[in-house]
């Protein structure tokens, strides 16, 4: 039996913590290529978007205030950030790259 959230999931590269209010909060540094998938976390409702350049708006898909969310990322060239927007507050957004299974 496997015990270990890292047999469950498996990081890709270092996860990132950034901070969002009603300005959209970015990570500093492109999801690793070659990562299948991010595993995001939100501390608040909030609005999030995989990118490569244009930051979250609140038109993006919501997330639930702490509820993991694994979002793919097909053919990964290392060019794709994750960003966050408030919908009703501020908080912080987690995300970590996971590589697939």
């Amino acid at each position: 039996m496997m015990t270990s959230y890292s047999h469950v999931i498996r990081p890709a590269g270092p996860g990132q913590v950034v901070a969002y209010t009603g300005t959209a909060g970015t990570i500093a540094n492109p999801v690793p290529p070659g990562a299948a998938a991010v595993w995001v976390f939100t501390t608040t409702i909030a609005h999030v978007r995989l990118t490569t350049g244009t930051a979250a708006t609140t038109a993006d898909i919501p997330l639930p205030a702490g509820v993991p969310v694994i979002l793919p990322i097909p053919n990964n060239t290392g060019d794709i950030k994750v960003s966050a927007i408030q919908s009703a507050s501020g908080g912080n957004l987690h995300v970590q790259p996971i590589a697939a299974c």
